[in-house]
């Protein structure tokens, strides 16, 4: 593992499912090596009740997760990103802002349960599905042996994560670095 907590950036344009649930994964359990953030290019400013009440039920803790935009870890003081992954369509067509650091970078892309209607089995199941591809994605992302793999190979890997089961048609990202 790393000497230092590798950061993390998980992008969705409105940060309020997918990322924030990606960021509490990740958060869990990557403890000690990793340091997971989320954020949105048009932040709704509340997070889904829905992924809160799946991360409570699920011992996670949502103390200080909230809605905020990518362009709060584009200023001066702002962690340096090692990864920063994007895990829905939207965002990873849009130009992210410069991230110093160069972040390996990947389209992590998965349906979106927020926009899944019906009754409150059917939306819980749809949340419920989200975490379940997250955290395997994730399982799979913290599994990599980052010291003995060399850039290219790693960006290989992360890509080869966003086209598991139930991988959505994104690109990748624009993310830029500087």
């Amino acid at each position: 593992m790393p000497d230092k907590p590798l950061n993390v950036l998980f992008l969705c344009t409105h940060n309020s499912a997918r990322s924030v649930i990606a960021e509490s994964i990740l958060n869990k359990l990557g403890k000690g090596n990793f340091r997971a953030y989320s954020a949105g290019s048009h932040p709704s400013g509340k997070v889904n009740p829905h992924a809160l009440r799946l991360l409570q039920s699920l011992g996670y803790d949502v103390s200080g997760i909230r809605s905020k935009s990518w362009n709060e870890f584009a200023e001066p003081g702002a962690p340096v990103f090692d990864f920063v992954f994007t895990v829905c369509d939207d965002a990873a067509g849009e130009a992210c802002p410069v991230w110093p650091g160069q972040p390996m970078t990947a389209h992590w892309g998965i349906p979106d349960p927020s926009r899944v209607t019906g009754s409150d089995l059917e939306i819980a199941a749809a949340f419920n599905e989200t975490h379940r591809m997250l955290a395997m994605r994730i399982g799979v992302f913290l599994a990599l042996p980052f010291k003995k793999l060399e850039r290219m190979s790693l960006q290989s890997r992360l890509s080869e994560i966003g086209r598991m089961e139930g991988a959505t048609s994104g690109q990748g990202t624009k993310a830029k670095a500087s």
